[in-house]
């Protein structure tokens, strides 16, 4: 049963001139307030959808871009099953409410809402064209192969199950390692290929990702892909898949369970003040301000070199002034494939310097050495030269002391985020092993030595755009990977990352040490996952068109610029985007710790991690996660029956009703559900 609503309806009144385009938006509004109660609402919503848009853009309005946005925005509402209605002339919505109480409806719910991106895209004529290549036949080695060579048949892998339930109290860690033995095999590159089929890597874990629930995106930034393999069965069947990624910067639950959070980081410090942490400020602040390129500023007297050690106010005043200037400079003139574009005319710190001097870049300079110096000072007369306990107790016992606290630990965590915090952006199994728990296979194997050390030799080399464009010169940081961090799809908890925990021992490390996956709290489900992109290029079109522009989509102005873009095109709407960029799809939030010393690592406080498990044997350490598996897990999944009775259904016999096949959607050809008026 679902509870009692307690979201208050709001009103949208997008400012759109025209009363034919105020009354198109409410006509529209109360046809998708009727679509609702259809039989196929979701194919009544699409029809309609596909009926505005022509219909919009074949006017001749003067507002007709933001009719679009506007008008798009509600029927995406209405397919994500927020609630319309329209009073008069006024159109209002409410958020879905959660289900109360049941876990299936809600996970039901929250199902329903990620297919219907996941479904548009499997409808696209590029996405149908590369399923149909990735299943059709071809010759590799003298044999006729297909993505169909890559699925495990249930059959014979419930038939091996059954015997080896035989063996369950004498002999069954070689029956089952016989018939399930996992590796890891990563993407390293666009053209790396599978040895068994001849597929591309990249077009096997595309193909299987295509599976999810959830619609198949492209991370911006660091992306490190791998597939779970399985040596026992012929062509290495892939078990699973997963895929590490650039990390989210700002997630207050897991900032504040590592020591990153601004008053977790100040409770330490007031709990317990140490001549360390005192220097680490100091010693901190120093690398920073070190770290910027101030040639031009020095040249344009902008500031001296005196007021590097000793800063002054009217120093701090220039830099602002300077910062703000250059901003609205960067604004006004800027073009994303200016500030895009690689290595051509000049190389090595030559370009990293000319970086610098653009308006993006001097202006995010300025604002960061007004930030640091302002600290300096502070740390200056607090300190006196002298860092200690003492001092540092007093110091975060103001509010001047505590906001240079708070700078300090901000520029710490930007130079470790990157490179010691990954997200598993994609982890789970693929059929029949999903029924095995592969699951947890995937998300154990993701946390493997083997992927700590494959992520280092990928990124080694790897300059770091933004700290480069700041200092003017090459800056590479190690890339030394100690925390993973997930979500679960649903709100009401995680099968496959619930009670993860990979004892060391069993790995070459400590006794009682484990890798565990730790809860950490809800996220606050902010975001545009809920919104097509025929509505997000509508609404940036709309800035764009507008004479407000603030993003440009280049990288350095700051993260997310589709979600910025988004909002401001909400404000010129007038539309509560607060409200309208939450989806309601709440995520659990886990945290993988890799090392002993998390918190002090992070922070920059300690220089080495202290790993959980030792990285000299990657491959090792992966079979032997495996083996933990077979025995954690496995061993106990397979006396059920009705496990290995949906492990057999998966089979590759024709027509192929595996459960690792995508389900193709194909386009309706069904008669309009509405008539024309």
């Amino acid at each position: 049963m679902s509870a009692v609503p307690d979201n208050p309806w709001t009103t949208l009144s997008p400012p759109l001139s025209s009363k034919a385009s105020l009354a198109a938006f409410v006509n529209h509004a109360r046809a998708l307030v009727k679509a609702r109660g259809h039989q196929c609402p979701n194919e009544a919503i699409e029809e309609l959808r596909a009926r505005f848009v022509a219909t919009v853009k074949a006017s001749r309005c003067a507002d007709r871009q933001a009719l679009l946005a506007a008008g798009l925005v509600v029927t995406d509402l209405a397919m994500q099953e927020w609630v319309l209605r329209v009073r008069t002339r006024r159109v209002e919505i409410r958020p879905p409410d959660p289900v109360s109480g049941d876990r299936d409806a809600e996970k039901a719910r929250i199902r329903r809402q990620e297919l219907v991106k996941r479904n548009a895209q499997l409808r696209q004529p590029s996405v149908q064209r590369f399923l149909e290549s990735m299943e059709r036949q071809r010759l590799h080695n003298g044999e006729f192969v297909s993505i169909y060579s890559l699925m495990r048949d249930g059959r014979e892998l419930a038939a091996g199950l059954r015997e080896a339930r035989t063996h369950l109290n004498n002999g069954w860690v070689d029956a089952l390692s016989k018939l399930v033995d996992p590796y890891l095999e990563f993407v390293t590159s666009e053209d790396a290929a599978c040895q068994q089929t001849g597929l591309r890597l990249m077009d096997v874990w595309r193909y299987f990702r295509h599976t999810w629930t959830n619609q198949y995106t492209n991370v911006p930034g660091r992306t490190m892909a791998f597939l779970v393999r399985d040596r026992a069965a012929a062509n290495h069947p892939v078990m699973g898949i997963g895929a590490l990624s650039s990390p989210i910067m700002q997630i207050r639950e897991r900032d504040s369970w590592i020591g990153w959070h601004p008053e977790t980081f100040l409770a330490r410090v007031r709990r317990e003040p140490t001549r360390k942490l005192a220097r680490w400020l100091v010693e901190t602040l120093d690398a920073a301000i070190d770290e910027i390129y101030l040639v031009d500023l020095l040249e344009d007297k902008i500031l001296s070199t005196r007021d590097l050690a000793a800063p002054s106010d009217a120093a701090l005043k220039r830099l602002l002034e300077e910062g703000a200037e250059q901003r609205r400079l960067h604004h006004r003139y800027a073009r994303s494939r200016d500030l895009k574009r690689k290595h051509t005319e000049l190389s090595g710190d030559e370009y990293w310097a000319a970086r610098a001097r653009t308006h993006l870049f001097r202006s995010k300079r300025a604002l960061a050495l007004a930030t640091y110096l302002r600290a300096r000072a502070v740390l200056n007369e607090a300190f006196n030269g002298k860092p200690t306990a003492e001092k540092l107790a007093a110091l975060a016992a103001t509010g001047y002391g505590s906001d240079a606290i708070r700078r300090v630990l901000k520029k710490a965590k930007a130079d470790r985020v990157g490179i010691a915090v990954a997200d598993i952006s994609v982890c789970g199994a693929v059929q029949p092993y999903n029924a095995l728990l592969g699951g947890k296979l995937a998300a154990m194997l993701a946390a493997s030595p083997e992927v700590v050390l494959q992520y280092h030799r990928r990124y080694m080399g790897a300059e770091s755009e933004i700290a480069s464009s700041v200092a003017g010169r090459s800056i590479v940081r190690a890339p030394t990977l100690v925390l993973l961090g997930t979500t679960s799809l649903y709100g009401v908890g995680s099968s496959q990352y619930n009670r993860i925990k990979i004892p060391a021992d069993r790995i070459g490390g400590a006794n009682k040490d484990f890798i565990r996956f730790e809860e950490l709290g809800r996220s606050e489900a902010f975001g545009t996952s809920h919104y097509s992109e025929e509505t997000v290029d509508a609404l940036v079109d709309l800035v764009q068109q507008s004479e407000e522009q603030r993003v440009n989509s280049i990288f350095g102005e700051g993260a997310s610029p589709k979600l910025r873009k988004v909002r401001q095109a909400f404000d010129l709407l007038t539309l509560p985007s607060d409200l309208l960029l939450r989806h309601y799809r709440p995520r659990v939030l886990y945290g993988v710790s890799l090392i002993r010393n998390l918190e002090d690592y992070l922070i920059g406080l300690a220089r080495r991690p202290d790993y959980i498990i030792p990285l000299n044997e990657g491959r090792a350490a992966t079979a032997q996660i495996g083996a933990w598996w077979r025995e954690r897990w496995l061993r106990n999944r397979i006396t059920s029956d009705e496990v290995l009775e949906e492990v057999a259904r998966h089979t590759r016999v024709h027509p192929v009703t595996h459960g690792a096949r995508v389900v193709q959607q194909r386009a309706s050809s069904q008669q309009p559900l509405f008539a024309e008026s």
